[in-house]
């Protein structure tokens, strides 16, 4: 039987003390002690005591699917895309230039890499299609809505009627074992409150944008079928992982939140961000949100094929404890700083393209906080194959590390100069019947 580290006997001390300060749980009841304590076993269930194994294939699958694979990309948003259907990364290649994905959406089920590799949503669930995209009831919503989907206790896979937006007027409370799943539709969530994953696992959230998210005032909300408690005010992130594991993020397009665009807190782990578009935004992504808070040293995230672009300011992300894999993303705009953490995180660059603005104090892609160059030149931060263009540089520190992954959870990057082929189609697609997406 495989070690676990030390620090689980204390994640599982301190977790029942501390976990739940700003849960924004009003009443926290026999429910959600449950909930939360289930959760923590299905994230050690999921937590991989060799990360690099992880990296490592995620790095093979890469450089398998680009053999052969020459194809370039326009500047992004200079010329639409008209040619055949070019699948330019793994994940892609699973699943998107196959002309029957509609008769055929589950598939996506088997195409995660990464942490979040085991991910396979509502996958043995029925199709659920939102046909209403009204959220006028809290408690009790009505069925055809989002919110009435993503309530249910068992497996779904959620997907939807035609194009639509939905003002969220609460944070939508997401069950496990379900995928929301917007191709074939242009869905927005925007303009009331956004997407909350706490205690949960094994939810997919894919094609999706997600802008102009509020705070929530919290309130009476149904959390399952067979529960709905008080919850206090929410932040305004976009989509918030909270005491979670086997999530991903894939192809959704997000700008101008209130708070985060993607906070991933309190012991979550085996999570993947991929194919994804980033723009209009100050703190792009929080992974820890407390230097005091252990148990999110079992934090393992791949952040994989984005594009962060126009209108970012910083966090992409900002991490704490944990291990974070940022492999072949497309860093074109940033004003702070584009990775950065605090409280000793692994971060492993590998093949990213990181285009520094023009300001000269503004031309290192990391930033360290808290802590004396004394103590932080200790933090493993390692910078492989990225490419470094009008004046960015990475400050690296630290040994190489040691931790060994499986060979499934850590993708293999290309070099950075393959970055804009493999984020050419980030964000949400738009995808037609009978056709590749």
């Amino acid at each position: 039987m495989e070690s676990r580290p030390r620090f689980f006997l204390f994640y599982l001390l301190f977790l029942a003390s501390a976990a739940f300060s700003n849960a924004h749980i009003g009443d926290f009841d026999e429910y959600w002690q449950k909930k939360a304590e289930a959760a923590r076993d299905r994230a050690q269930g999921s937590y991989n005591p060799d990360p690099e194994s992880v990296t490592q294939s995620f790095n093979e699958a890469v450089s398998k699917d680009l053999e052969g694979n020459v194809t370039r990309r326009s500047l992004r948003g200079k010329h639409k895309f008209n040619g055949p259907c070019v699948a330019t990364n793994p994940i892609d290649r699973c699943w998107r230039c196959k002309k029957d994905w509609m008769q055929n959406r589950k598939r996506l089920a088997k195409c995660a890499k990464g942490f979040g590799r085991h991910t396979i949503g509502g996958k043995n669930g029925d199709l659920y299609v939102v046909t209403d995209a009204s959220d006028n009831d809290l408690i009790s919503p009505k069925k055809g809505t989002l919110r009435y989907g993503v309530i249910q206790d068992r497996p779904l896979w959620i997907v939807f009627a035609s194009d639509m937006i939905i003002r969220l007027n609460e944070e939508l409370l997401v069950t496990s074992d379900k995928t929301i799943d917007a191709r074939g539709s242009n869905v927005h969530i925007m303009g009331g409150a956004g997407i909350m994953l706490q205690f949960v696992h094994n939810v997919i959230i894919h094609g999706l944008h997600i802008h102009d998210i509020k705070a929530g005032n919290g309130g009476m909300i149904r959390d399952s079928e067979h529960h709905f408690g008080l919850r206090t005010r929410s932040d305004g992130d976009g989509i918030s992982i909270y005491g979670s594991s086997n999530i991903w993020i894939d192809h959704v397009s997000m700008s101008n939140c209130m708070d985060g665009l993607i906070d991933v807190i309190q012991g979550s782990t085996a999570i993947t961000i991929s194919n994804s578009h980033f723009t209009k935004h100050n703190d792009v992504m929080l992974f820890g949100a407390s230097d005091s808070y252990q148990g999110d040293a079992m934090m393992q995230i791949t952040v994989a094929f984005n594009h962060f672009g126009k209108g970012l300011v910083q966090r992409m992300p900002r991490c704490r404890w944990g291990f974070v894999h940022v492999v072949n993303n497309d860093y074109t705009h940033w004003l702070m700083y584009a990775v950065g953490g605090s409280q000793h995180p692994t971060i492993l660059s590998q093949g990213n393209r990181y285009i520094a603005p023009h300001s000269l104090a503004a031309k290192e892609v990391t930033k360290r906080d808290y802590a004396p160059q004394a103590v932080w030149k200790d933090w493993t931060w390692r910078s492989e194959g990225d490419l470094m263009q009008n004046g960015a540089f990475f400050v690296e520190s630290g040994p190489p590390n040691r931790m060994k992954f499986n060979t499934k959870d850590l993708i293999k990057a290309k070099p950075g100069s393959f970055v804009t082929r493999l984020t050419r189609f980030s964000g949400a697609l738009n995808c037609f019947p009978g056709r590749p997406c």
